[in-house]
C-alpha cells in the first residue's frame, strides 16, 4: 500500500524539464544561418554575384532574428530562404522538426504537470482494515487515513458513505441505497487537518445506519460496503485531487483499535508507517449500539471484567514466579 520514492524526487525532474528554454536551439541555428551566409559571400555582396541563400542577412544578428522566425512560424517578413542553397533548405527543414519536438516536449511538461493530482493520490493512504470499538462510553466505526508526502493537502474533506441492499416498506427492492454516515470532528464538518496519520470515527447512534450491525453481521456474505473519499486540494499546484477506498463487511474488525503510530523524539514528532494498518485487541461488547444504548448494564460489565483481568494474571505470576536466590542451610548454622 505505500508507493515508494525514487532517489531523485520527481518535482525536481519535472521542473528541470520544464526549465529547458529554446534559447539554445535559436543561437545554434543562428550560427548555423549565419555560417551559410558567410561561406556563400553573403555577408559582404558582391555587385553581380548570384542570389543569396537567406535574402536581408548581413550580420549575426539579422541570422538570430530568422532564427527566431523559423522556429516559432511568425512568418519571415524581408528575409526568406531561397533556392539557391540546398543546404539552407535542409537547415529549414531540421529546424522546423526541432521545433516541433521542443514544443511537444514543453506540452508534455505541462501536461504530467497537470496530472499530477491523479499521481499525488496515489500517497494518500487508508488502513486495510476498518475498526468498530469503544471511544468516550460509545461504539464507534474507526479508519486511519495518512499522507506519505510532505507537502500538505489543503482543505481536506473526507466523506462516508453506507451502500446496503435494503428494501422500501412498499416493497420495492434498493439494490444500492445510499445514506451518509456524519463524521465526529471538534473542527465542524468534514474537514480535517491532515498534518499526520489521522483515526477517522463515526459514533454509531440512533442516526446511523450502522446502529443495528453486530458483530455476526461481519462476513463475506453480508451485503454492506463502506464507501470513504478523501478530497482536497494540491498544494504546489493547487489542482483538486481525490483519493478512494471502501470496506467489505468482511473487511471491519470488532472489538479491535488501532496501535500508535506518533512517537516524539528529541523535541519531534516522527510516524512509524510500518505500523499503519495494525490493530490490537479491546474489550468491546458483542451486540449492537442499539443493544448497548437500551441495556448500558453491558458496559458496565465490560469495565468490570476489563478491571478484574490484569489482577488476575497478575496474581498468578506472583504465585509462579521463582526466588531469584535461595538461603542454604549451611549459612543458618
Amino acid at each position: 500500500m505505500l508507493s515508494r520514492k525514487g532517489i531523485i524526487p520527481e518535482e525536481y525532474v519535472l521542473t528541470r524539464l520544464a526549465e529547458d528554454p529554446t534559447e539554445p536551439s535559436w543561437l545554434l541555428f543562428a550560427m548555423a544561418w549565419w555560417l551559410i551566409a558567410f561561406a556563400h559571400g553573403d555577408l559582404a555582396p558582391i555587385e553581380g554575384a548570384g542570389e543569396p541563400c537567406v535574402t536581408s542577412i548581413h550580420s549575426f544578428s539579422s541570422a538570430f532574428l530568422f532564427s527566431i522566425e523559423v522556429q516559432v512560424t511568425i512568418g519571415f517578413g524581408g528575409r526568406m530562404v531561397t533556392e539557391e542553397c540546398p543546404l539552407a533548405i535542409l537547415v529549414l527543414i531540421v529546424q522546423n522538426i526541432v521545433g516541433l519536438m521542443i514544443n511537444a516536449i514543453m506540452l508534455g511538461c505541462i501536461f504530467m504537470k497537470t496530472a499530477q493530482a491523479h499521481r499525488r493520490a496515489e500517497t494518500l493512504i487508508f488502513s486495510k482494515h476498518a475498526v468498530i470499538a469503544l471511544r468516550h462510553g460509545r461504539l464507534c466505526f474507526m479508519l486511519r487515513v495518512g499522507d506519505l508526502r510532505k507537502s500538505m493537502i489543503i482543505s481536506a474533506t473526507i466523506h462516508m458513505q453506507v451502500v446496503r441492499k435494503t428494501t422500501s416498506p412498499e416493497g420495492e427492492v434498493v439494490p444500492l441505497h445510499q445514506v451518509d454516515i456524519p463524521m465526529e470532528n471538534g473542527v465542524g464538518g468534514n474537514s480535517i487537518f491532515l498534518v499526520a496519520p489521522l483515526i477517522i470515527y463515526h459514533v454509531i447512534d440512533a442516526n446511523s445506519p450502522l446502529y443495528d450491525l453486530a458483530p455476526g453481521d461481519l462476513h463475506h456474505h453480508q451485503d454492506l460496503e463502506i464507501i470513504v473519499i478523501l478530497e482536497g486540494v494540491v498544494e504546489t499546484t493547487g489542482i483538486t485531487t481525490q483519493a478512494r477506498t471502501s470496506y467489505l463487511a468482511d473487511e471491519i474488525l470488532w472489538g479491535q483499535r488501532f496501535v500508535p503510530i506518533v512517537a516524539e523524539e528529541d523535541g519531534r514528532y516522527s510516524v512509524d508507517y510500518s505500523k499503519f494498518g495494525n490493530t490490537i485487541k479491546v474489550p468491546t461488547p458483542l451486540c449492537t449500539a442499539r443493544q448497548l444504548d437500551e441495556d448500558r448494564s453491558l458496559l458496565d460489565a465490560l469495565t468490570l471484567a476489563s478491571a478484574r483481568g490484569p489482577l488476575r494474571k497478575r496474581s498468578m505470576a506472583v504465585a509462579k514466579a521463582k526466588p531469584r536466590f535461595s538461603i542454604s542451610p549451611d549459612s543458618l548454622s
